[in-house]
């Protein structure tokens, strides 16, 4: 490849760097007026009580969005839901070739036939180890371990040398269907020469390695043979090693298994097309399961994240028809807490225990293990590659300057701490932020898609806090009240502390800033709707001290 005159190279984060989630990064090459651009996932990432209503939340991706005649194609690394789930969405808008491993293909192509409406993506499937071309820049597809079948590092090769993008990765020797971190690759580029290492900071702030797949299915099994009742275990359902070491824990302490939750369902029929299952037994059905004795059943659940929804939630809840827990009985938490589920998760703890469910988690025993490196798997990663700059990514605030201090003390020369919409030049000259770009969120608010405030998501906020009333004033063909104000209140409360009903206050509020206005001036409507509403509004939060959402409307 001939280097291009006034050529750079630029690596530009529109997601994920300052966030755990929304992975969304993209490399440019060529003079700046004229870049070449690739896309590296497409991820999302999910509302919190923030966002009420709210379905997801994507990267804002208007600035690649203006260079779509230079937009050469999208490469997404593995298939979890911050790396690829908002693709489906995105697509539509960008419209560049696809690449992705049969793994995360068919989960694509599953999720597509459950979403009405979804676009049937052109994709181009690679395999580890494989050499493919988008635009200017040369891919090869570098194996590595994590927490689900074919993830993948990218070797991204420009003109002006190669950038080793990690994705999400660890080290783990053993791992429960492969493939492990293909060390041999890592140090062939590093004896060539890498510019920049992309790293995922992750576990950043951990001391040591993780414990390896293998390991955890050797802690299952003791819980599983161990436990007097039914044991059912939540885990991510994208976690496929993890479901594996579950059914082979429990083939191995001489139990059957049950899959509940359709995300693991449809995770395990993929999986199963593509091998990874072979050798296990069938898992037996729902309808089946008030036939096997309590000590011979294990339950895979999706929940692990305190969904109201998934089937740990229900079983919490006594609500599912044909499956329940009892006194007696175990869950295992085969799981991390994502930020923010923390008061879910513990009121379907609570009440599990309240029906005499003993819980299980990662601090009673090895149950579960991270699929990110820790600092000694990192100080690895720069020893095979040896790159010239660092660039942590894949983290929040605290995780990124983390490994920026490790990769500094582990003689990595040049170290960029960049953020969302930073444009880093990799090449030519050293390492330097040149530019910011546009970058954000949008949401997925139902069928549609926009910012905060075309969706409605700022003022609902509002809502959730104070609730809204709506005022009717109609005045006569005097100017004069045509009777008193309508007004409905709904989320307001009902009295003030004397016992006076807060309708009542607010329609005197109203009647008085009409009465307020000389006749003359009451033609302005706008002007009367104004006044009603700062009145209405005020003697709310005089009386309650709260200041809710108010509409007027004001006829004639």
């Amino acid at each position: 490849m001939a280097k291009a005159e006034n050529a750079e190279l630029v690596f530009v984060p529109l997601g994920g760097v300052g966030e755990i989630g929304m992975n969304f990064a993209l490399y440019g090459y060529g003079p700046p007026s004229a870049r070449e651009w690739i896309v590296i996932d497409v991820g999302v990432t999910f509302p919190d009580a923030a966002h009420p209503g709210v379905d997801l939340i994507l990267p804002d991706t208007r600035f690649i969005e203006e260079n779509l005649a230079n937009l050469r194609g999208i490469i997404i690394t593995h298939a979890h839901e911050d790396h690829y789930g908002a693709l489906l969405d995105t697509w539509p808008k960008l419209k560049a070739p696809v690449w992705m491993t049969p793994f995360s293909a068919g989960l694509l192509e599953a999720k597509r036939q459950g979403e009405q409406g979804a676009p049937k993506i052109p994709l181009t499937i690679y395999r580890a180890g494989e050499k493919f071309t988008v635009g200017p820049f040369e891919i090869e597809a570098i194996p590595v371990a994590h927490s689900i079948p074919e993830p993948m590092s990218l070797a991204i090769t420009s003109p002006a040398g190669t950038v080793i993008h990690t994705g999400d990765w660890k080290i783990d020797p053993e791992p429960t269907i492969g493939p492990k971190t293909d060390e041999a690759r890592f140090r062939a580029y590093g004896d060539k020469g890498v510019l920049a290492l992309i790293c995922d900071s992750t576990n950043a702030l951990r001391e040591g390695e993780s414990p390896s797949e293998v390991a955890v299915g050797e802690g299952l099994k003791g819980v599983i043979q161990a436990a007097k009742g039914r044991v059912a275990v939540t885990t991510f359902s994208s976690n496929v090693g993890r479901i594996v070491s579950i059914a082979k824990a429990a083939r191995d302490a001489g139990r059957q298994c049950l899959v509940l939750g359709r995300s693991l369902k449809r995770v395990i029929d993929v999986a199963d097309e593509l091998g990874y299952m072979d050798g296990l037994p069938e898992f037996i059905a729902e309808e089946d399961f008030g036939f096997i004795p309590r000590e011979n059943l294990v339950i895979i659940c999706t929940g692990s994240q305190g969904e109201p929804l998934a089937a740990l939630a229900k079983l919490s809840r006594e609500e599912m028809k044909s499956v329940s827990l009892t006194a007696g009985d175990t869950v295992v938490f085969s799981s991390r807490t994502i930020p923010g589920n923390e008061k879910a998760i513990l009121e379907i703890k609570n009440r599990l225990i309240d029906l005499g469910i003993k819980i299980i988690e990662d601090g009673d025993a090895l149950v579960h293990v991270s699929g990110h490196p820790r600092r000694s798997e990192l100080r690895k990663m720069y020893e095979w590659v040896r790159p010239q700059i660092g660039v942590p990514v894949h983290g929040e605030a605290a995780h990124l300057v983390a490994q920026g201090s490790l990769m500094s003390t582990s003689g990595i020369g040049q170290v960029a701490q960049v953020r969302d919409g930073d444009m880093l030049r990799l090449a030519p000259g050293p390492a330097t932020i040149i530019d910011q770009v546009p970058f954000g969120r949008v949401y997925k608010d139902g069928n549609l898609i926009g910012t905060d405030q075309a969706m409605g998501i700022r003022d609902r906020r509002k809502l959730s806090f104070a609730g809204h009333v709506a005022v009717n004033v109609v005045l006569d063909d005097k100017y004069e009240l045509a009777g008193d104000p309508d007004l409905v209140a709904i989320g307001v409360a009902e009295a003030d502390a004397s016992g006076e009903t807060l309708e009542d206050l607010m329609i005197d509020a109203a009647v008085g800033a009409v009465d307020s206005i000389p006749r003359q001036r009451r033609k302005d409507l706008d002007l009367v709707q104004e006044a009603v509403r700062r009145a209405v509004r005020g003697a709310a939060n005089e009386a309650w001290g709260k200041k809710p959402l108010v509409t007027v409307f004001v006829t004639r």
